[in-house]
Protein backbone atom coordinates (compact mmCIF):
# COMPACT_ATOMS: atom_id res chain seq x y z
CA UNK A 1 0.00 0.00 0.00
CA UNK A 2 1.40 3.40 -0.94
CA UNK A 3 1.99 6.12 1.62
CA UNK A 4 -0.89 8.39 0.63
CA UNK A 5 -3.49 5.62 0.73
CA UNK A 6 -2.25 4.34 4.07
CA UNK A 7 -2.07 7.80 5.64
CA UNK A 8 -5.81 8.34 5.22
CA UNK A 9 -6.42 5.21 7.29
CA UNK A 10 -4.24 6.21 10.24
CA UNK A 11 -5.45 8.07 13.34
CA UNK A 12 -2.23 9.72 14.52
CA UNK A 13 -2.63 9.65 18.28
CA UNK A 14 -1.52 11.45 21.43
CA UNK A 15 -3.51 10.43 24.51
CA UNK A 16 -1.09 10.06 27.41
CA UNK A 17 -1.80 11.60 30.83
CA UNK A 18 1.00 14.14 30.37
CA UNK A 19 -0.18 15.33 26.95
CA UNK A 20 0.18 19.08 26.48
CA UNK A 21 -1.30 21.50 23.97
CA UNK A 22 2.13 21.61 22.33
CA UNK A 23 2.05 17.82 21.88
CA UNK A 24 -1.35 18.10 20.23
CA UNK A 25 -0.16 20.86 17.93
CA UNK A 26 2.84 18.74 16.88
CA UNK A 27 0.68 15.71 16.13
CA UNK A 28 -1.77 17.86 14.16
CA UNK A 29 1.04 19.36 12.11
CA UNK A 30 2.40 15.88 11.33
CA UNK A 31 -1.06 14.63 10.43
CA UNK A 32 -1.67 17.56 8.11
CA UNK A 33 1.72 17.09 6.45
CA UNK A 34 1.22 13.37 5.79
CA UNK A 35 -2.55 13.29 5.28
CA UNK A 36 -3.44 11.39 8.46
CA UNK A 37 -6.32 11.86 10.88
CA UNK A 38 -5.67 12.66 14.56
CA UNK A 39 -6.99 11.34 17.87
CA UNK A 40 -6.53 13.68 20.83
CA UNK A 41 -7.86 14.12 24.38
CA UNK A 42 -11.23 15.88 24.57
CA UNK A 43 -9.84 18.91 26.38
CA UNK A 44 -7.63 19.65 23.37
CA UNK A 45 -10.18 19.33 20.57
CA UNK A 46 -10.44 23.14 20.14
CA UNK A 47 -6.65 23.45 19.87
CA UNK A 48 -6.53 20.57 17.40
CA UNK A 49 -9.21 22.16 15.23
CA UNK A 50 -7.31 25.43 15.20
CA UNK A 51 -4.01 23.72 14.38
CA UNK A 52 -5.44 21.47 11.65
CA UNK A 53 -8.73 22.84 10.32
CA UNK A 54 -8.91 20.40 7.40
CA UNK A 55 -7.92 17.28 9.35
CA UNK A 56 -10.36 14.67 10.65
CA UNK A 57 -10.26 14.93 14.45
CA UNK A 58 -11.28 12.05 16.68
CA UNK A 59 -11.45 12.25 20.45
CA UNK A 60 -12.09 9.79 23.26
CA UNK A 61 -15.07 9.41 25.60
CA UNK A 62 -15.02 7.62 28.95
CA UNK A 63 -11.28 7.22 28.54
CA UNK A 64 -9.40 5.13 29.50
CA UNK A 65 -11.46 2.76 31.71
CA UNK A 66 -15.03 3.27 30.49
CA UNK A 67 -16.51 3.36 33.98
CA UNK A 68 -17.81 6.91 33.90
CA UNK A 69 -21.55 7.28 34.46
CA UNK A 70 -23.75 7.18 31.40
CA UNK A 71 -24.67 10.82 32.00
CA UNK A 72 -21.00 11.78 32.07
CA UNK A 73 -20.29 9.96 28.81
CA UNK A 74 -23.36 11.55 27.23
CA UNK A 75 -22.24 15.03 28.31
CA UNK A 76 -18.66 14.40 27.21
CA UNK A 77 -19.85 13.29 23.77
CA UNK A 78 -22.03 16.39 23.35
CA UNK A 79 -19.18 18.65 24.47
CA UNK A 80 -16.80 17.05 21.95
CA UNK A 81 -19.34 17.54 19.17
CA UNK A 82 -19.80 21.21 20.10
CA UNK A 83 -16.02 21.63 20.15
CA UNK A 84 -16.02 20.43 16.50
CA UNK A 85 -14.70 16.89 16.82
CA UNK A 86 -15.43 14.72 13.77
CA UNK A 87 -15.45 11.26 15.37
CA UNK A 88 -15.72 9.73 18.86
CA UNK A 89 -13.95 6.70 20.31
CA UNK A 90 -16.06 5.56 23.29
CA UNK A 91 -14.77 3.11 25.90
CA UNK A 92 -17.15 0.26 26.69
CA UNK A 93 -17.75 -0.55 30.35
CA UNK A 94 -15.68 -3.73 30.59
CA UNK A 95 -16.70 -4.45 34.18
CA UNK A 96 -20.39 -4.54 33.35
CA UNK A 97 -19.74 -6.69 30.28
CA UNK A 98 -17.69 -9.21 32.27
CA UNK A 99 -20.46 -9.32 34.88
CA UNK A 100 -22.91 -10.36 32.17
CA UNK A 101 -24.75 -7.02 32.01
CA UNK A 102 -24.74 -6.97 28.22
CA UNK A 103 -28.08 -5.18 27.90
CA UNK A 104 -26.88 -2.37 30.16
CA UNK A 105 -23.66 -2.07 28.16
CA UNK A 106 -25.54 -1.84 24.87
CA UNK A 107 -28.07 0.61 26.30
CA UNK A 108 -25.36 2.94 27.54
CA UNK A 109 -23.56 2.87 24.21
CA UNK A 110 -26.81 3.49 22.38
CA UNK A 111 -27.51 6.56 24.51
CA UNK A 112 -24.08 8.03 23.82
CA UNK A 113 -24.32 7.25 20.11
CA UNK A 114 -27.77 8.85 19.90
CA UNK A 115 -26.50 12.00 21.60
CA UNK A 116 -24.40 13.17 18.65
CA UNK A 117 -24.52 13.11 14.83
CA UNK A 118 -20.95 11.80 14.63
CA UNK A 119 -19.39 8.44 13.74
CA UNK A 120 -18.72 6.47 16.91
CA UNK A 121 -16.12 3.76 17.44
CA UNK A 122 -16.51 1.55 20.51
CA UNK A 123 -13.29 0.55 22.29
CA UNK A 124 -13.79 -2.95 23.68
CA UNK A 125 -10.31 -3.33 25.30
CA UNK A 126 -9.53 -6.78 23.94
CA UNK A 127 -6.61 -7.40 26.32
CA UNK A 128 -9.08 -7.60 29.22
CA UNK A 129 -11.58 -9.95 27.54
CA UNK A 130 -11.69 -13.64 26.78
CA UNK A 131 -12.84 -15.01 23.44
CA UNK A 132 -16.53 -15.18 24.34
CA UNK A 133 -16.49 -11.72 25.91
CA UNK A 134 -14.97 -10.21 22.76
CA UNK A 135 -17.88 -11.60 20.75
CA UNK A 136 -20.37 -10.22 23.26
CA UNK A 137 -18.69 -6.82 23.29
CA UNK A 138 -18.88 -6.60 19.52
CA UNK A 139 -22.52 -7.69 19.59
CA UNK A 140 -23.31 -4.96 22.11
CA UNK A 141 -21.56 -2.34 19.98
CA UNK A 142 -23.42 -3.45 16.87
CA UNK A 143 -26.75 -3.53 18.69
CA UNK A 144 -26.12 0.02 19.96
CA UNK A 145 -25.57 1.32 16.44
CA UNK A 146 -21.81 1.87 16.54
CA UNK A 147 -19.99 2.61 13.30
CA UNK A 148 -16.80 0.77 14.23
CA UNK A 149 -15.21 -1.28 16.99
CA UNK A 150 -11.72 -0.51 18.24
CA UNK A 151 -9.36 -2.99 19.87
CA UNK A 152 -7.67 -1.03 22.62
CA UNK A 153 -7.08 2.16 24.55
CA UNK A 154 -3.35 1.49 24.68
CA UNK A 155 -3.50 1.66 28.49
CA UNK A 156 -4.24 -2.01 29.25
CA UNK A 157 -1.66 -4.79 29.20
CA UNK A 158 -1.83 -5.52 25.49
CA UNK A 159 -2.90 -4.05 22.17
CA UNK A 160 -4.17 -5.08 18.77
CA UNK A 161 -3.64 -8.61 17.48
CA UNK A 162 -4.36 -10.18 14.13
CA UNK A 163 -6.68 -12.72 15.73
CA UNK A 164 -8.74 -10.05 17.47
CA UNK A 165 -9.06 -7.96 14.33
CA UNK A 166 -10.29 -11.00 12.43
CA UNK A 167 -12.88 -11.72 15.12
CA UNK A 168 -14.10 -8.14 15.41
CA UNK A 169 -14.40 -7.65 11.67
CA UNK A 170 -17.17 -10.25 11.65
CA UNK A 171 -19.37 -7.61 13.32
CA UNK A 172 -18.31 -4.10 12.30
CA UNK A 173 -15.44 -2.24 10.64
CA UNK A 174 -12.40 -2.32 12.93
CA UNK A 175 -9.92 0.24 14.19
CA UNK A 176 -6.78 -1.62 15.28
CA UNK A 177 -5.00 0.28 18.02
CA UNK A 178 -2.30 -0.46 20.55
CA UNK A 179 1.29 -1.49 19.87
CA UNK A 180 1.30 -0.82 16.12
CA UNK A 181 4.60 0.90 15.37
CA UNK A 182 5.79 -0.12 11.90
CA UNK A 183 4.55 -0.21 8.33
CA UNK A 184 4.57 -4.03 8.28
CA UNK A 185 2.55 -4.22 11.51
CA UNK A 186 0.01 -1.75 10.15
CA UNK A 187 -0.34 -3.64 6.88
CA UNK A 188 -0.78 -6.90 8.80
CA UNK A 189 -3.74 -5.39 10.65
CA UNK A 190 -5.31 -4.07 7.46
CA UNK A 191 -4.89 -7.43 5.75
CA UNK A 192 -6.60 -9.06 8.74
CA UNK A 193 -9.64 -6.85 8.18
CA UNK A 194 -8.97 -3.53 9.92
CA UNK A 195 -10.26 -0.40 8.23
CA UNK A 196 -8.36 2.08 10.42
CA UNK A 197 -5.12 2.12 12.41
CA UNK A 198 -4.70 4.04 15.66
CA UNK A 199 -1.07 4.74 16.54
CA UNK A 200 1.19 7.28 18.17
CA UNK A 201 3.81 6.18 15.62
CA UNK A 202 1.95 7.39 12.55
CA UNK A 203 4.98 9.13 11.07
CA UNK A 204 7.22 6.10 11.64
CA UNK A 205 4.64 3.83 10.00
CA UNK A 206 4.41 6.05 6.95
CA UNK A 207 8.16 6.50 6.51
CA UNK A 208 8.31 2.74 6.06
CA UNK A 209 5.68 2.77 3.33
CA UNK A 210 6.39 2.84 -0.40
CA UNK A 211 5.93 6.28 -1.91
CA UNK A 212 4.18 4.97 -5.04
Amino acid sequence: MDRETLAARIDHTVLGPETTAADVERVCEEAAEFGMNVCVPPCYVPEAREAAPETTIATVIGFPHGQNSTAAKHAEAEAAWKDDADELDVVLNVGRLRAGEDEAVAAELAEVIAAVPLPVKVIIETALLDHEEKHRACEAAREAGADMVKTSTGFADGGATIRDVELMSEYLPVKASGGIGTYDEAIGMLEAGAERIGASSGVAILTGAPTE
